[in-house]
């Protein structure tokens, strides 16, 4: 499927995702056509890992894992790579007596088995497998395994032989055949216990014909592709059961599980994804299924382009691609194109390669010809990526290359939020410079170790508050007066983000207040021409204690300015983002979405351009200090301020009388 929708074209890909272009008509809406468009190629034009069952030796193992150790043969769900990095429930050991090649079906094999468990097959019934491809066939052994009869449908008669000789009842259909009354024949007319569908296909028909050849309360379980238009009658009439699959079992896209390694109880949990491995690795070592069978062709790495280059053609059941043992692992570092390096003042090192870091940093640097050697990212896919699109030199897996390197004088982190404050501190103590985005840290213990970290390396710290450095923002401060008091009220409309979301993780994320709304107390601080004194916030909802998105937040300044944040992930996508009003001695200005700024009481009027929020303008005077020197672009002391007022202290409790407190910030 990846493959294919790869080399689709626009159109076709956008035929294949209607939700997606609804998205994209709205984004042009609120955001304007180009940043719309440069958003969606940039997206498309992302190349994704394949693969994502492997098997192999374990060369390091992370802290807290203690049944694992280096030299263990285990099998993964990694991507297709010669070295990959797996959180510990996505690992199994290979038992002994069991191959390599053979310990490289487990994963795909634990699809099948999920589905399986949800048919919940009896001793003795009859399950109907519809598609007799790598998983429908490994599933088929499973339930035969289990004491199931099984009759295997495909319309493939290599397909059908293979599986006949595997011991199963198979039979070949072809576009006139009627399955229902083949299966019908095949019990008695009593029909199918269950059906397995393990097959790909648009059509409606693989549905309707699993119900007709079901018998009465039957159950349906999908782990395939297939239309889904139902027909109330099929499954009316004999009260059936249809249930989809979802991949290896519970555990699966579960954050807590599967990235932070905390399991299920087994006595609640039998089988979690893991286990579902482990019961496939078991199952092959004790010869209950037959893999080697379904090996059609062995393909070394270097010759990849056997298997994918005409993927959507081949009639392989399952390809193995073989890595070369004997080669030395190499270092982390891809040499993208040393030739490209120049030492000069002011070189830079970035360390993560997401989104935003594609969409905005990278591309802003190299605009302004920021010289740049590496660009570490986790994985190592995406930094190269972005090293050879931008012709950086270096794509690194291991940030420490960046400050190992005396060449580089600063660091760009664009990393998730939780590492902002750890990787901060490390490069400073590197003798680096560094430019972190927000927040600078999810801790006030974090914020005070940064503080001491840049006070003992006398380097400077800039964090990407760049709203204040946007044309909108600058030209409203030129006309406010400094020693005045000002009232400011700034809202965001910020979107809703499932809560799944990393952002919401107050480990790696922080939750949102600390990770955006920081923006605006920056904002607000340049504008007031003071420092935050005193903060009070107020949740929606009755539990205001918990991590929210959903708040309005009133700022007190030394000079008596005061802002309110509105903070809220409510709203519709069709409204405008950002929305800053500023009150001053009966004059205002409004900010819009930061494609417009209107002035009221001032000769200036209107002032209107493509929407900016001040990233350029940031990276431009960052990109000057760092080849000509000066003071920091925002004092630490104002970085420092905002941080701690981000973050907060204590929640209001029974007894408090004094209102200017931190509420659950």
């Amino acid at each position: 499927m990846l493959v294919e929708f790869g080399k689709a074209g626009w159109i076709n890909k956008a035929r294949q995702q209607p939700e997606k272009v609804l998205q994209v008509i709205q984004k042009i809406k609120t955001d304007g056509l180009k940043p719309t468009m440069d958003a969606v190629f940039r997206k498309l034009g992302e190349p994704l890992p394949l693969g994502y069952c492997n098997a192999g030796e374990v060369i390091s193992v992370g802290a807290g894992v203690n049944d694992i150790k280096v030299g263990d043969r285990v099998i993964s769900n990694g991507n297709h790579a010669e070295v990959v990095c797996v959180p510990n429930n996505l690992v199994a050991k290979i038992p002994d007596g069991v191959s390599y090649d053979e310990a490289a079906f487990t994963v795909i094999g634990a699809i099948g088995l999920q589905g399986l468990r949800l048919i919940q097959p009896t001793f003795g019934e009859t399950v109907v497998v519809t598609g007799l491809g790598l998983i429908g066939l490994i599933a088929a052994q499973l339930l035969q395994a289990n004491g199931c009869r099984v009759i295997g449908l495909d319309f493939d008669g290599s397909k059908v032989e293979l599986a006949k000789t595997l011991g199963l009842e198979a039979v070949k259909i072809d576009p006139n055949s009627d399955p229902a009354n083949i299966i019908l024949s095949m019990t008695n007319n009593i029909g199918a216990d269950a059906v397995l569908i393990t097959a790909s296909a648009k059509s409606n028909d693989v549905i309707s014909q699993a119900a007709k050849m079901c018998r009465k309360r039957g159950r349906i379980v999908l782990v395939g592709v297939i239309g889904l238009d139902i027909q109330r009658a099929d499954f009316y009439e004999k009260e059936l059961t249809f249930q989809v699959s979802c991949s290896y079992g519970p555990g699966r896209y579960e954050e807590e599980y599967e990235q932070k390694g905390m399991d299920y109880p087994i006595g609640f949990v039998r089988w979690t994804e893991q286990r579902n491995f482990e019961a496939v690795l078991q199952a092959i070592s004790k010869k209950s299924v037959n893999v080697n069978a379904l090996i059609t062709e062995i393909v070394d790495l270097e010759n990849y382009q056997e298997i994918y280059g005409d993927m959507g053609n081949s009639k392989s059941i399952a390809s193995i691609l073989k890595y070369n043992v004997d080669a030395p692992l190499g270092s982390t570092k891809v040499n993208v194109g040393e030739q490209l390096f120049v030492k000069s003042v002011g070189t830079s090192g970035i360390i993560g390669a997401g989104n935003f870091a594609g969409a905005m940093i990278v591309p802003l640097l190299k605009e302004l010809n920021a010289n740049i050697k590496y660009i570490a990212s986790a994985k190592g896919l995406s930094g190269t990526t972005l090293a050879k699109k931008y012709k950086i030199p270096f794509s690194t897996s291991r940030y420490q290359d960046i400050l190992e390197d005396v060449d580089v004088d600063a660091v760009v982190i664009t990393t998730r939020h939780g590492a902002h404050a750890s990787q901060v501190i490390e490069s400073l103590n590197a003798g680096k410079h560094v430019f972190v985005e927000k927040p600078l840290a999810l801790t006030l213990e974090e914020i005070e170790t940064i503080k001491s970290a840049v006070e003992k390396s006398g380097k400077i710290v800039t964090v990407g508050f760049n709203r204040r450095f946007s044309p909108f923002s600058i030209a409203a401060k030129e006309l406010l007066h400094n020693n005045t008091p000002i009232q400011i009220i700034a809202t965001m409309n910020a979107g809703f983000i499932p809560d799944n979301s990393w952002v919401h993780d107050m480990e790696s994320g922080g939750g949102r207040i600390i990770g955006e709304a920081c923006h605006y107390i920056d904002l607000i601080s340049f504008f007031a021409g003071s420092q935050v004194e005193k903060v009070i916030m107020n949740a929606m909802g009755k539990n205001t204690t918990s991590n929210t998105d959903n708040a309005s937040i009133l700022l007190k300044y030394k000079n008596g300015s005061s802002g309110v944040i509105n903070y809220f992930s409510n709203g519709s996508k069709s409204y405008p983002k950002e929305k800053i009003e500023i009150y001053s001695q009966q004059k205002n200005i409004l900010i819009d979405n930061f494609r417009s700024a209107e002035f009221f009481g001032y000769s200036k009027s209107k002032m209107k351009k493509t929407q900016d929020k001040g990233h350029k303008e940031q990276f431009t005077k960052w990109n000057e200090l760092l080849k000509n020197g000066g003071q920091s672009l925002i004092s630490f002391d104002e970085i420092y301020n905002t941080a701690r007022y981000d973050i907060g202290g204590r929640v209001a409790e029974d007894g408090d009388v004094d209102g200017s407190l931190i509420v659950s910030c």
